[in-house]
């Protein structure tokens, strides 16, 4: 089996020792997203929402390096530091998943990296 490194600039740079996502035929894995801007990698905000959006952006352009769209994506794994916060992410969730509706998992953390309130990983199935 081989796997291949998906790299773009168009979402944050690894914060430690690990690829935005690994493509094992024909799966896509993509690491957790954090709501950060590429091109500084800081923290969009100290908005959940406003984090949850760019998680999900960052999240997609990965998916798109790949070859592939949300609409690929099979299931999608949320952290989240507080959970009071689950409707104003569903919100946000909805903008990028409204017809097409993978699989997800939410689970509340004690803490994640940089200070984020959330953070999104996913599995895509890239079209042939």
């Amino acid at each position: 089996m081989t796997c291949k490194i998906i790299q773009t600039p168009r979402a944050p740079a690894a914060i430690g020792p690990y690829s935005q996502g690994i493509v094992t035929p024909p799966f896509l894995f993509v690491s957790g997203q954090l709501g950060m801007i590429p091109e500084s990698g800081e923290l969009v905000s100290d908005n959940p929402a406003d984090q949850a959006r760019q998680a999900i952006r960052n999240m997609r352009e990965i998916v798109r390096a790949a070859g592939a769209e949300l609409i690929h994506v099979t299931s999608v794994d949320v952290f989240i530091t507080d959970m009071a916060k689950f409707g104003e992410f569903n919100e946000v969730y909805q903008e990028f998943f409204s017809e097409h509706k993978p699989a997800r998992a939410v689970v509340e953390v004690s803490a994640l990296p940089k200070g984020a309130c959330v953070e999104i990983k996913c599995i895509a199935v890239l079209p042939v």
